[in-house]
């Protein structure tokens, strides 16, 4: 006999600023630290609850090792100072491992299995570069069929320029948009929500006294957005991934360092503790498409996650595109008919950057607290993956 599923309900979401990578502020902060201090301050949000209600924490990541290695997320949930019973799964799908990870917290909740979750997500590309450290990649991916997957990301960025004919002075011009909106927010305080400021301790040999020199800084903007970028200063960036290309590293995503968490809870819990809800988790998709054309992604889990969800696509009010790539972006927006308007309102990766899987959870915190601020119904998260997948998750006020 079927069970009617319950609602999943976001009553915390938050994340740490985004640093550059490798060079940027959390160059020696390790990613299970900025982890912890998303847990924690998503609990702070809902000072209310048990946290012994709270059953799992499932947390996203693009490359699980070394110091974001040993299933960092049940290592987080006890460095947090959660209790013992709160169990911990760290999950891969790549740059969608963070809206992957809130989307199965809330299917853990909508079909009875458990009333709290915790989903999450964090990547340090300062500690873990791409590919990892060892990459030990299958012979058989380099066979002519599968030979797409063997593509870097950049050269499938230039395959969806050239397919869907994205310029590179579009590409410039949506990178400047991208710097500029983030510039704008970060000066209105409109991300003040979603941030929680991430207390920094360096130590230094001081040679005159013998000693180790502590200073302690507070960060709480992200270190991306240039407001001295212009599309002078983009137009002289040379193409990095083919030699006639368009693909710069001024259109591209910033690699970067970050993490974001946020608790869903049934309506039995937010009655119980008397929580207030964000907003309500609606549906989840996602699709494959040729690994030569990764980037295009999203303009099939975007249709799929709008028709879970019982909406139009006209209907988002507010859509977190990744922007891995401006010519991936632009191709989506073109394909799909999204309204610029509404894509990334706040700037998007190519200012902020993206910390591969902690970009799911982050962007979620974006969206949430955007349309609380706004009072809008719809916001989505959606982003391309590697090897060929789309997927966006879609939130709606409540």
């Amino acid at each position: 006999m079927s069970k009617q599923l319950q609602e999943a309900y976001v009553v915390a979401a938050t994340r740490t600023p985004i640093g550059k990578a490798p060079r940027g502020m959390f160059k020696n902060v390790r990613p299970d630290d900025l982890l912890v201090r998303a847990l924690q301050a998503a609990m702070a949000q809902v000072p209310n609850l048990d946290p012994k209600t709270i059953e799992d924490a499932i947390v996203g990541c693009s490359f699980p090792e070394a110091e974001q290695g040993m299933n960092m997320a049940r290592n987080a949930v006890l460095l947090a100072g959660l209790p013992n019973t709160v169990g911990g799964v760290t999950i891969n799908r790549y740059c969608a491992s963070g809206i992957t990870a809130v989307a199965m917290a809330a299917d853990r909740i909508r079909v009875g299995q458990a009333d709290v979750m915790i989903a999450a997500g964090a990547e340090s590309m300062s500690m873990v570069p791409m590919m990892g450290h060892h990459p030990a990649i299958n012979m058989g991916v380099f066979k002519d069929e599968n030979i797409g997957m063997a593509y870097g990301m950049g050269l499938t960025a230039e395959k969806v320029a050239q397919q869907w004919k994205i310029s590179r002075e579009a590409q410039d011009q949506f990178s400047l948009e991208s710097h500029l909106k983030a510039i704008a927010a970060q000066q209105s305080g409109a991300r003040e929500a979603e941030i929680c400021p991430v207390e920094i301790v360096e130590k230094f040999p001081n040679l005159a006294t013998g000693q180790i020199d502590i200073k302690t800084r507070t960060v709480n903007q992200d270190e991306g957005a240039r407001a001295d970028t212009s599309l002078a200063v983009l137009g002289k960036l040379k193409p990095v991934f083919a030699n006639k290309g368009t693909v710069t590293a001024g259109n591209s995503s910033q690699t970067s360092d970050g993490a974001g968490a946020l608790i869903l809870v049934s309506e039995k819990i937010l009655k119980q503790f008397n929580l207030t809800p964000l907003a309500k988790f609606s549906s989840f998709a996602v699709r494959g498409v040729p690994p030569e054309i990764m980037g295009i992604g999203p303009k099939e889990a975007i249709p799929a996650a709008c028709r879970a969800a019982g909406i139009t696509q006209d209907q988002l009010d507010w859509i977190e595109l990744n922007e891995a790539f401006a010519a991936q972006a632009l191709a989506v927006i073109q394909d799909l008919g999204l309204d610029p308007s509404k894509v990334n309102p706040y700037g998007g990766a190519i200012a902020l950057g993206h910390p591969l899987g902690a970009t799911g959870a982050i962007r979620a915190a974006t969206a949430i607290h955007a349309m609380r601020a706004k009072k809008l119904k719809y916001g989505m998260v959606t982003m391309c993956v590697g090897t060929g997948m789309g997927a966006a998750g879609i939130f709606e006020a409540v």
